[in-house]
């Protein structure tokens, strides 16, 4: 019974652990054992006197102490006092069960209040008070390959990984650092610090600082971008461009990554956050005493071996050991060079002579085709004008090519030497670059080491005989190369072209664009007019392929003749063009395009038309549509008129007598009628 109730209070005891102290309970269980042992001691000697009231009294003073003991440690040490107490000796395990167990868990506190406050004192100076977003000093307890253990005197240590310290590789154990804290308890109850967001709170400050002093501030090179490289600064994100890293330019980024180095801040972007920082900086100090001391003793002339830099379309960057200089793609060779690759490589090393240099702009102009001999002074001193040469086409542009005749030497073939045409077209048509010609020399000027060339110079020129082959009158037939809004040029062999004026094109039809009649890649027949042998030009004609029919024209559209027309054609200007027999137009003014009923003639009307005027010279002919009805009313007022001219001449005088009557009243009649008698017998004299 009693090991049944020994059992039942230790299962008991873990339930009323928060009840108690943790410092007093344990020196009050130090001071209880000590009776207990004296119990046990005087039962087993004195085994006969057992008596009920010292049984009694030893239960009610070991009460406490398993009370005490029960409630402080834990499960497993609440037992290990039952199994040490629970010998198979009766006299040790017997007191057990006069306990009074309603008792056990109510502890009567034995302290005074002023002794509380004094060991809560001393409880929290063994623990720091943190709050979260808070930045502490730490100090580094621990450092492993992965993590950082830090110690800010709370009631446990934090883990941080060691990625937030990689700008600092020598961070030791002891050493005190700022840490920001996360949150003090996470689901696992750990305390969680961050290094990097206790750095980034306090960097903005320190970056202003350190860009306005030019410090100089070490960083880790995180990663590679577009551009550049990104850099940890005081555990804040910096561009560094890869223009920065170093005076010399770098085609590999990567070797620079995961590398710890110095750095000045050169520029800060406020409201987008961003840091620029440059390593080339540092170093560009001494480069420039370097530059001054070299440029000093730099002289127009000299030869100096460099290496190359930087190659770039336009040249090539030379450097000369602290100094750059610049080889322009012109200067890099006698020949023409379409790029600087072609000729150099990087790193690669040669001797440059110094043509040019500016102390204040630190600019050194540098040449490598000055080292050779001019190719001018190898040409063949027996070339001369007229001569036959060979070359390589190396440039094609619009107003002509250039042939190398042997490197460094060209001529050029301008646009108007390619063909004896007297239409100029651009010399893409006729050559392309690698092509291998043959031209003649025109003009050769050693000194100014210039030369020109010519292609048509070696076939005949065709306007030599060009009255034999094109003789006036003659017909040929051509091909149409060119329109335009006076007439049409048509070739009738390479080199000869002839123009056909626009009134050369028809006899009838009035022709308001050379379009109407044919068009470029026509095949058109002509007749030479005339001869420019000068000047080149032909001048042509179509329509004197045929007689001219105003001849025949004249004796049929004779003044006052009626013919019958189609309307063809109504002008912006009111003016009407109908077409006759044989196919010739007529003009028609507004007032002579009246019909009979009053309205105005329309497209496609067919009617009779009357001959105002004939021109021959012009081709123009004036119509009048009007004029065909109102002859007849002509016709019929003729006697009258007739009969008013025998009148004499105060006929008029009488007209304007007998209107006066028509319009006078009955009033007037009396006096009216004896003037008109006087009028009449005045005109009888």
């Amino acid at each position: 019974m009693a090991e049944k109730k020994e059992d039942a209070a230790a299962k008991k005891t873990p339930a009323k652990k928060a009840t108690t102290k943790k410092a007093a309970p344990k020196a009050a269980a130090k001071k209880e054992a000590t009776p207990k042992k004296e119990t046990a001691k005087k039962t087993t000697t004195k085994p006969a006197a057992k008596k009920a009231a010292p049984k009694k009294e030893t239960a009610k003073k070991v009460e406490p102490v398993a009370e005490v003991k029960v409630e402080e440690t834990p499960k497993a040490e609440a037992k290990a006092p039952v199994k040490k107490a629970a010998p198979k000796k009766k006299g040790e395990i017997k007191p057990l069960a006069d306990f009074d167990w309603d008792r056990v868990g109510k502890y009567e506190d034995s302290y005074s209040t002023s002794e509380k406050e004094e060991m809560a004192k001393v409880y929290d100076e063994t623990l720091k008070s943190i709050a979260p977003q808070e930045v502490l000093e730490g100090t580094v307890v621990a450092k492993t390959n992965r993590d950082v253990v830090i110690n800010v005197g709370y009631k446990s240590e934090a883990v941080i990984t060691i990625s937030e310290f990689r700008y600092n590789p020598d961070l030791k154990a002891g050493d005190k650092v700022e840490v920001f804290v996360v949150t003090q308890e996470d689901k696992n109850g750990q305390l969680i610090l961050s290094h990097s967001k206790a750095r980034a709170l306090k960097a903005w400050d320190k970056v202003n600082e350190v860009l306005e002093t030019q410090e100089i501030v070490k960083g880790y090179v995180k990663c590679r971008t577009k551009g550049g490289l990104i850099v940890d600064v005081f555990g804040i994100e910096a561009f560094l461009p890869g223009s920065q890293i170093d005076v010399k330019p770098i085609r590999d980024y990567d070797v620079y990554v995961d590398k710890t180095m110095e750095f000045k801040v050169v520029k800060i972007n406020k409201e987008f956050k961003n840091i620029v920082v440059s390593h080339k900086a540092l170093i560009e100090a001494e480069l420039e005493q370097q530059k001054a001391q070299i440029i000093s003793k730099l002289e127009i002339g000299q030869v100096l071996e460099g290496t190359v830099k930087n190659i770039t379309s336009y040249g090539v960057f030379i450097d000369l050991g602290g100094v750059d200089g610049l080889v322009h793609i012109t200067d890099l060779s006698w020949g023409r060079i379409n790029h600087p690759e072609e000729f150099l490589e990087l790193d690669q090393k040669l001797n440059v002579v110094i043509l040019d240099f500016d102390d204040d702009k630190k600019r050194i102009a540098l040449g490598v085709k000055q080292l050779q001999d001019h190719p001018w002074d190898k040409l063949d001193d027996k070339l001369a004008i007229g001569d036959k040469v060979k070359g390589k086409v190396v440039v094609v542009a619009d107003y002509g090519a250039f042939i190398e005749i042997i490197p460094g030497v060209e001529g050029l073939v301008h646009v108007s030497e390619i063909t004896w045409s007297n239409h100029l077209k651009p010399a893409q048509e006729f050559f392309k670059v690698g092509e291998e010609i043959e031209a003649q020399i025109l003009t050769l000027d050693r000194e100014e080491r210039k030369m020109s060339l010519g292609v048509k110079q070696l076939t005949p020129d065709p306007w030599e005989d060009v009255e034999t082959k094109y003789a006036i009158d003659s017909k040929h037939k051509g091909q149409v190369t060119n329109i335009s809004d006076f007439g049409v040029f048509v070739a009738l062999e390479t080199g000869v072209d002839g123009l056909i004026h626009i009134s050369d094109l028809s006899w009838s039809k009035k022709v308001n664009h050379p379009s109407e009649i044919t068009k470029v890649g026509d095949k058109i027949e002509v007749v030479i007019l005339e001869i420019d042998r000068e000047n080149r030009r032909l001048s042509l004609g179509h329509k004197q392929l045929e007689e001219n029919p105003w001849d025949v024209f004249e004796s049929v559209f004779t003044d006052g003749s009626v013919h019958e027309g189609t309307v063809s054609e109504i002008t912006a200007k009111g003016l009407v063009i109908a077409t006759l027999q044989y196919g010739v137009e007529g003009i028609i003014n507004k007032k002579n395009a009246e019909k009979e009923d009053g309205s105005t003639l329309k497209l496609e009307d067919k009617v009779n038309f009357k001959v105002l005027e004939f021109n021959k010279n012009a081709k123009k002919i004036v119509l009048s549509h009007t004029q065909t009805f109102k002859e007849v009313e002509e016709d019929a007022k003729a006697p009258r008129k007739a009969k008013a001219k025998s009148g004499g001449g105060n006929s008029a005088a009488v007209k304007k007598v007998n209107d006066n009557v028509e319009k006078s009243t009955l009033g007037d009649l009396d006096a009216l009628s004896s003037l008109k008698a006087d009028l009449e017998k005045g005109e009888k004299k």
